[in-house]
């Protein structure tokens, strides 16, 4: 579908929706996962559904590496190409709408079900002229979606294409590596992260064996860039993702998920000292000082852990659970370093 065709149905709202989110995605530059992340959410919002994915075709299934809305639970997670809508759609490289799940033999009604949506458009995301994974916009309404809409993400679409084309230009593995791996620090991004901790917990119910998950909040890089700039901050960020990956196993994933936050994977652990214990060495090897031309600045990490499948057995539950051990393991050290501070003299 060429974009003249796919603007006879959109409105003038978003027609400028769809500019604005092209501006952006200038503005990331070669960070494919973002802008994937970006055109779901985008997705999402200009045809008013109620979730948006972003698929990727790998091997035999379709991988949710970009969700918004309702689907946003649902990184990480594996379709067989053969028995889902978005994979008849990579298969025919056609546009595909469906109007109510309950009556559509394309798709798995059991699944749509489950997670109550009715109404789906996906179309096809062309990468070197072969399909390579698709958009989805779904809503739990029966025929929410009409010509117009599939229109417009057909226009999303070409703007994921136009990224995947300036991101690289090597074939379909190196597509895979952008669209999954963190642009400044070359960690796992948040989308490989979470189809890595989804297979974790697969696996330790197989085998009876604990994993532990690390949520850590670099501390230190506020000042940075307030004083010194971004340049320096990114600098910085680069020091922590490799001081972190420094105590990396072979089958643990360790990832950059948001802007001074990383997430650690330890895909098997004996106990939860275990876990402490690994915990601790990371954090003794990021709170050291950090040098960037000819200034030394402060550095360190806050970490916080979860227990799979002791603590929960989804991958959302062990990560908040995670995050919240690690801000209270923030607030112990600003209690601590408070206790170490002398007492201000008493008024006279």
């Amino acid at each position: 579908m060429t974009i003249d065709a796919a603007t006879k149905d959109a409105t003038a709202a978003q027609l400028l929706a769809i500019i604005a989110t092209q501006t952006e995605i200038a503005r990331l530059g070669l960070d494919l996962g973002s802008v994937m992340a970006l055109i779901a959410e985008r997705a999402q919002t200009i045809t008013e559904a109620s979730g948006a994915v972003v698929e990727l075709v790998e091997g035999d299934d379709m991988v949710y590496r970009a969700v918004a809305g309702d689907a946003a639970g649902m990184l990480g997670v594996r379709l067989t190409r053969e028995a889902s809508l978005s994979g008849l759609c990579v298969e025919s490289e056609e546009t595909l709408r469906c109007d109510d799940s309950d009556v559509d033999p394309r798709v798995d009604r059991e699944a749509c079900g489950r997670v109550g949506l009715r109404s789906i458009v996906v179309v096809p995301l062309i990468h070197e002229g072969d399909a390579v994974g698709a958009l989805t916009v779904f809503s739990p309404e029966v025929a929410a979606f009409d010509d117009g809409d599939a229109r417009v993400l057909a226009l999303m679409s070409e703007l994921i294409a136009a990224a995947m084309f300036h991101a690289t230009r090597f074939g379909v593995d190196e597509l895979f590596r952008q669209a999954t791996t963190d642009q400044l620090t070359g960690l796992a991004n948040r989308a490989l992260f979470m189809d890595r901790l989804r297979h974790a917990i697969a696996s330790s119910f197989r085998t009876q064996r604990r994993l532990a998950v690390l949520m850590l909040d670099m501390e230190g890089l506020k000042p940075i860039n307030d004083t010194f700039g971004h340049r320096a901050g990114d600098a910085a960020i680069a020091e922590m993702a490799r001081r972190i990956a420094s105590e990396l196993r072979q089958s643990d994933t360790v990832a950059r998920i948001g802007g001074d936050e990383f997430a650690y994977l330890l895909s098997t652990v004996p106990d939860h000292e275990g876990a402490f214990t690994v915990a601790q060495r990371i954090a003794r090897r990021c709170d050291r000082p950090f040098e960037f031309e000819g200034q030394t600045f402060q550095i360190g990490a806050s970490i916080g852990v979860a227990i799979g499948p002791d603590d929960g057995d989804e991958p959302d539950v062990l990560l908040a659970l995670a995050d919240r051990d690690m801000y209270a393991a923030k607030r112990r050290k600003k209690t601590s370093a408070s206790a170490l501070r002398p007492s201000p003299s008493p008024l006279r």
